[in-house]
Protein backbone atom coordinates (compact mmCIF):
# COMPACT_ATOMS: atom_id res chain seq x y z
CA UNK A 1 0.00 0.00 0.00
CA UNK A 2 1.09 3.64 -0.52
CA UNK A 3 2.88 4.87 2.03
CA UNK A 4 0.60 8.10 2.10
CA UNK A 5 -2.65 5.76 1.77
CA UNK A 6 -1.21 3.22 4.79
CA UNK A 7 -0.42 7.06 6.77
CA UNK A 8 -3.88 7.95 6.39
CA UNK A 9 -5.40 4.32 7.42
CA UNK A 10 -3.41 5.02 10.51
CA UNK A 11 -4.67 8.14 11.53
CA UNK A 12 -8.12 7.21 10.22
CA UNK A 13 -7.97 4.44 13.08
CA UNK A 14 -6.82 6.27 16.02
CA UNK A 15 -9.37 9.06 15.32
CA UNK A 16 -11.90 6.01 15.37
CA UNK A 17 -10.26 4.65 18.82
CA UNK A 18 -10.21 7.87 20.52
CA UNK A 19 -14.00 8.89 19.45
CA UNK A 20 -14.79 5.22 20.81
CA UNK A 21 -12.87 5.88 24.33
CA UNK A 22 -14.89 9.33 24.66
CA UNK A 23 -18.49 7.71 23.20
CA UNK A 24 -17.96 4.87 25.85
CA UNK A 25 -17.05 7.79 28.74
CA UNK A 26 -20.60 9.49 27.78
CA UNK A 27 -22.26 6.50 28.39
CA UNK A 28 -20.71 5.28 31.68
CA UNK A 29 -21.54 9.43 32.80
CA UNK A 30 -25.03 8.41 31.77
CA UNK A 31 -25.31 5.18 33.57
CA UNK A 32 -23.42 5.81 36.93
CA UNK A 33 -23.88 9.23 37.42
CA UNK A 34 -27.62 9.86 35.84
CA UNK A 35 -29.05 6.79 35.98
CA UNK A 36 -28.10 4.27 38.87
CA UNK A 37 -29.01 7.16 41.82
CA UNK A 38 -32.31 7.07 40.70
CA UNK A 39 -32.22 3.07 40.41
CA UNK A 40 -33.80 3.53 36.78
CA UNK A 41 -32.86 -0.06 35.39
CA UNK A 42 -32.95 0.09 31.56
CA UNK A 43 -31.73 -2.62 28.93
CA UNK A 44 -28.62 -4.00 27.90
CA UNK A 45 -26.16 -5.50 29.84
CA UNK A 46 -25.69 -3.00 31.76
CA UNK A 47 -29.49 -3.11 32.89
CA UNK A 48 -28.22 -6.41 34.11
CA UNK A 49 -25.20 -5.22 35.97
CA UNK A 50 -27.82 -2.87 37.71
CA UNK A 51 -30.15 -5.99 38.61
CA UNK A 52 -26.79 -7.65 40.23
CA UNK A 53 -25.74 -3.86 41.90
CA UNK A 54 -28.52 -3.46 43.79
CA UNK A 55 -29.29 -7.61 44.38
CA UNK A 56 -25.84 -7.64 46.03
CA UNK A 57 -26.98 -4.54 48.76
CA UNK A 58 -24.51 -2.48 46.06
CA UNK A 59 -21.64 -4.80 47.21
CA UNK A 60 -20.57 -6.25 43.72
CA UNK A 61 -19.43 -2.70 41.38
CA UNK A 62 -21.32 -2.47 37.93
CA UNK A 63 -18.03 -1.97 36.25
CA UNK A 64 -16.95 -5.69 37.97
CA UNK A 65 -19.95 -7.57 36.78
CA UNK A 66 -20.00 -6.26 33.19
CA UNK A 67 -16.28 -7.18 32.94
CA UNK A 68 -17.16 -10.98 34.06
CA UNK A 69 -20.35 -11.30 31.69
CA UNK A 70 -18.82 -9.46 28.53
CA UNK A 71 -15.58 -11.56 28.58
CA UNK A 72 -17.83 -15.04 28.96
CA UNK A 73 -19.98 -14.09 25.84
CA UNK A 74 -16.83 -13.10 24.34
CA UNK A 75 -15.98 -16.71 24.35
CA UNK A 76 -18.91 -18.03 23.27
CA UNK A 77 -19.10 -15.18 20.40
CA UNK A 78 -15.51 -16.26 19.07
CA UNK A 79 -16.62 -20.09 19.19
CA UNK A 80 -19.78 -19.27 17.73
CA UNK A 81 -19.77 -16.06 15.60
CA UNK A 82 -16.42 -15.42 14.70
CA UNK A 83 -12.90 -14.19 15.77
CA UNK A 84 -13.27 -10.71 13.60
CA UNK A 85 -16.59 -9.74 14.64
CA UNK A 86 -14.70 -9.42 18.26
CA UNK A 87 -11.61 -7.42 17.31
CA UNK A 88 -13.32 -3.95 18.50
CA UNK A 89 -15.88 -5.36 20.54
CA UNK A 90 -12.75 -6.46 23.10
CA UNK A 91 -11.61 -3.03 23.29
CA UNK A 92 -14.84 -1.80 24.01
CA UNK A 93 -15.34 -4.07 26.15
CA UNK A 94 -12.74 -3.66 28.38
CA UNK A 95 -12.67 0.36 27.94
CA UNK A 96 -16.14 0.21 29.32
CA UNK A 97 -15.24 -1.61 32.46
CA UNK A 98 -12.45 1.33 33.12
CA UNK A 99 -14.79 3.82 32.62
CA UNK A 100 -17.58 2.24 34.79
CA UNK A 101 -14.63 2.01 37.13
CA UNK A 102 -13.77 5.74 36.98
CA UNK A 103 -16.77 7.37 36.68
CA UNK A 104 -18.30 7.52 40.58
CA UNK A 105 -22.02 6.90 41.58
CA UNK A 106 -22.92 9.86 43.76
CA UNK A 107 -24.67 9.29 47.15
CA UNK A 108 -26.95 11.95 46.55
CA UNK A 109 -28.42 12.13 43.12
CA UNK A 110 -26.79 15.33 40.56
CA UNK A 111 -30.60 15.27 38.83
CA UNK A 112 -33.18 15.56 41.59
CA UNK A 113 -36.20 14.94 39.02
CA UNK A 114 -35.88 11.55 38.04
CA UNK A 115 -38.30 12.16 34.90
CA UNK A 116 -35.22 14.52 33.78
CA UNK A 117 -32.29 11.41 34.67
CA UNK A 118 -34.41 9.52 31.96
CA UNK A 119 -34.73 11.82 29.75
CA UNK A 120 -30.75 13.32 29.86
CA UNK A 121 -29.16 9.64 31.21
CA UNK A 122 -30.63 8.16 27.66
CA UNK A 123 -29.48 10.94 25.68
CA UNK A 124 -25.92 10.33 27.21
CA UNK A 125 -26.08 6.77 26.42
CA UNK A 126 -27.70 6.79 23.29
CA UNK A 127 -25.42 9.57 21.30
CA UNK A 128 -22.82 7.85 23.05
CA UNK A 129 -23.52 4.47 21.37
CA UNK A 130 -24.66 6.00 18.03
CA UNK A 131 -20.86 7.24 18.24
CA UNK A 132 -19.84 3.84 18.96
CA UNK A 133 -21.27 2.44 16.61
CA UNK A 134 -20.42 4.91 13.32
CA UNK A 135 -16.99 4.30 14.52
CA UNK A 136 -17.35 0.30 14.06
CA UNK A 137 -16.94 -0.07 17.56
CA UNK A 138 -19.26 -2.20 20.26
CA UNK A 139 -19.86 -2.77 24.26
CA UNK A 140 -20.67 -6.52 23.52
CA UNK A 141 -23.61 -7.31 26.26
CA UNK A 142 -27.02 -8.32 24.77
CA UNK A 143 -25.37 -7.54 21.19
CA UNK A 144 -23.30 -10.90 21.44
CA UNK A 145 -26.40 -12.82 22.17
CA UNK A 146 -28.44 -11.05 19.56
CA UNK A 147 -25.94 -11.98 17.04
CA UNK A 148 -25.47 -15.95 18.81
CA UNK A 149 -29.00 -15.99 18.74
CA UNK A 150 -29.16 -14.45 15.07
CA UNK A 151 -27.22 -17.28 13.59
CA UNK A 152 -28.69 -20.26 14.88
CA UNK A 153 -32.45 -18.99 14.28
CA UNK A 154 -32.55 -16.44 12.06
CA UNK A 155 -34.39 -14.22 14.35
CA UNK A 156 -34.26 -10.18 13.42
CA UNK A 157 -31.32 -8.85 15.65
CA UNK A 158 -33.60 -5.87 16.87
CA UNK A 159 -36.37 -8.32 17.67
CA UNK A 160 -34.13 -10.42 20.00
CA UNK A 161 -32.94 -7.13 21.38
CA UNK A 162 -35.88 -6.01 22.08
CA UNK A 163 -37.05 -8.57 23.72
CA UNK A 164 -33.83 -9.15 26.05
CA UNK A 165 -34.56 -5.32 27.74
CA UNK A 166 -38.11 -6.14 28.16
CA UNK A 167 -37.04 -9.22 30.19
CA UNK A 168 -34.26 -7.16 32.13
CA UNK A 169 -36.24 -4.51 32.82
CA UNK A 170 -39.10 -6.99 33.99
CA UNK A 171 -36.60 -8.46 36.42
CA UNK A 172 -35.61 -5.84 37.86
CA UNK A 173 -39.27 -4.73 39.13
CA UNK A 174 -38.66 -7.41 41.93
CA UNK A 175 -35.79 -5.57 43.26
CA UNK A 176 -36.59 -3.81 46.30
CA UNK A 177 -35.30 -0.49 45.11
CA UNK A 178 -37.38 -0.88 41.94
CA UNK A 179 -40.15 -2.09 43.15
CA UNK A 180 -42.58 -0.05 41.73
CA UNK A 181 -44.69 0.63 38.11
CA UNK A 182 -43.12 4.05 37.87
CA UNK A 183 -39.58 2.87 38.09
CA UNK A 184 -40.63 0.43 35.43
CA UNK A 185 -41.88 2.78 32.92
CA UNK A 186 -38.61 5.00 34.04
CA UNK A 187 -36.75 2.04 32.46
CA UNK A 188 -39.12 1.45 29.20
CA UNK A 189 -39.25 5.51 28.79
CA UNK A 190 -34.89 5.40 29.27
CA UNK A 191 -35.14 2.88 26.93
CA UNK A 192 -36.96 4.38 24.29
CA UNK A 193 -34.80 7.65 24.85
CA UNK A 194 -31.53 5.97 23.70
CA UNK A 195 -32.72 3.84 20.92
CA UNK A 196 -34.40 7.45 19.58
CA UNK A 197 -31.04 8.68 20.58
CA UNK A 198 -28.88 6.25 18.46
CA UNK A 199 -31.46 6.58 15.34
CA UNK A 200 -31.48 10.02 15.25
CA UNK A 201 -27.57 10.36 15.28
CA UNK A 202 -27.15 7.77 13.12
CA UNK A 203 -29.38 8.83 10.32
CA UNK A 204 -28.26 12.42 10.39
CA UNK A 205 -24.90 11.82 10.07
CA UNK A 206 -25.03 9.33 7.32
CA UNK A 207 -27.37 11.04 5.41
CA UNK A 208 -26.86 12.24 2.20
CA UNK A 209 -28.07 14.02 -1.06
CA UNK A 210 -28.28 12.50 -4.63
CA UNK A 211 -28.73 14.03 -7.65
CA UNK A 212 -30.33 13.72 -10.87
CA UNK A 213 -29.35 16.79 -13.35
CA UNK A 214 -31.08 16.40 -16.93
CA UNK A 215 -29.20 19.05 -19.10
CA UNK A 216 -29.60 18.58 -22.70
CA UNK A 217 -26.65 20.81 -24.12
CA UNK A 218 -24.27 21.57 -21.07
CA UNK A 219 -24.58 18.45 -19.36
CA UNK A 220 -20.70 18.32 -19.48
CA UNK A 221 -20.22 21.81 -18.06
CA UNK A 222 -22.02 21.06 -15.32
CA UNK A 223 -20.31 17.80 -14.73
CA UNK A 224 -16.93 19.33 -14.73
CA UNK A 225 -17.64 22.56 -12.61
CA UNK A 226 -19.66 19.59 -10.05
CA UNK A 227 -15.76 18.00 -10.46
CA UNK A 228 -13.86 21.17 -9.79
CA UNK A 229 -15.71 23.54 -7.69
CA UNK A 230 -17.66 20.82 -5.40
CA UNK A 231 -15.10 18.45 -5.38
CA UNK A 232 -17.71 15.58 -6.10
CA UNK A 233 -17.75 13.04 -8.57
CA UNK A 234 -20.38 12.29 -11.09
CA UNK A 235 -21.74 9.94 -12.97
CA UNK A 236 -22.62 10.89 -16.64
CA UNK A 237 -25.88 8.22 -17.75
CA UNK A 238 -27.23 7.86 -21.64
CA UNK A 239 -31.27 8.22 -21.13
CA UNK A 240 -33.84 8.65 -23.96
CA UNK A 241 -37.10 11.29 -23.45
CA UNK A 242 -40.39 9.02 -23.49
CA UNK A 243 -42.47 11.09 -25.79
CA UNK A 244 -39.69 12.94 -27.62
CA UNK A 245 -37.55 9.59 -28.14
CA UNK A 246 -34.86 12.39 -28.15
CA UNK A 247 -31.39 10.85 -26.69
CA UNK A 248 -30.65 12.71 -23.20
CA UNK A 249 -27.70 12.70 -20.92
CA UNK A 250 -28.42 12.38 -17.49
CA UNK A 251 -25.55 13.51 -14.58
CA UNK A 252 -26.11 11.69 -11.06
CA UNK A 253 -24.24 12.69 -7.97
CA UNK A 254 -24.21 12.39 -4.20
CA UNK A 255 -23.54 14.92 -1.92
CA UNK A 256 -23.13 15.64 1.36
CA UNK A 257 -25.55 18.09 2.54
CA UNK A 258 -23.58 21.31 3.15
CA UNK A 259 -23.00 20.68 -0.76
CA UNK A 260 -26.25 21.18 -1.81
CA UNK A 261 -26.52 25.30 -2.36
CA UNK A 262 -22.96 25.27 -4.29
CA UNK A 263 -24.37 22.44 -6.45
CA UNK A 264 -27.63 24.62 -7.34
CA UNK A 265 -25.68 27.28 -7.95
CA UNK A 266 -23.44 25.62 -10.09
CA UNK A 267 -26.59 24.49 -12.64
CA UNK A 268 -28.43 27.52 -12.23
CA UNK A 269 -25.29 29.47 -13.29
CA UNK A 270 -24.34 27.34 -16.21
CA UNK A 271 -28.41 25.87 -17.84
CA UNK A 272 -31.07 27.82 -15.79
CA UNK A 273 -33.46 25.72 -17.86
CA UNK A 274 -32.09 22.38 -16.75
CA UNK A 275 -33.89 19.88 -14.56
CA UNK A 276 -33.01 18.76 -11.20
CA UNK A 277 -34.47 16.10 -8.99
CA UNK A 278 -32.89 16.08 -5.54
CA UNK A 279 -33.28 13.18 -3.06
CA UNK A 280 -31.91 12.53 0.70
CA UNK A 281 -30.24 8.99 0.82
CA UNK A 282 -28.28 7.27 3.74
CA UNK A 283 -25.76 4.84 4.32
CA UNK A 284 -23.43 6.25 1.58
CA UNK A 285 -20.12 4.13 1.74
CA UNK A 286 -17.12 4.79 -0.42
CA UNK A 287 -14.44 8.08 -1.38
CA UNK A 288 -15.22 10.99 0.31
CA UNK A 289 -17.91 9.47 2.65
CA UNK A 290 -18.27 7.35 5.31
CA UNK A 291 -15.98 4.23 5.15
CA UNK A 292 -17.36 0.28 5.16
CA UNK A 293 -16.53 -0.36 8.79
CA UNK A 294 -15.37 -3.63 9.61
CA UNK A 295 -16.28 -5.70 12.39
Amino acid sequence: MNPIKQHKKWLSEIAEYLLITIAIGAYAVGVNRILVPHAIVGGGLTGICEIIYFASGMTIPIWLSSLVINTGLLVLAVLTVGWRFCVRTIYGVICMAVWLWLVPIPKVPDMTDPFMAVVVGGLFVGVGLAVIYLNGGSTGGTDIIAMVVNKYKHLPIGRVLFLCDLVIIGVAYFLPEVHSLEKVLFGLTYTFMATTAIDVVMNKTRQSVQFFIFSQKHYREIADAIMTQADRGVTILDGEGGYSHQPMKVITTLAHRHDVNKIFRIVRDIDPDAFVSQSQTSGVFGLGFDSIKGV
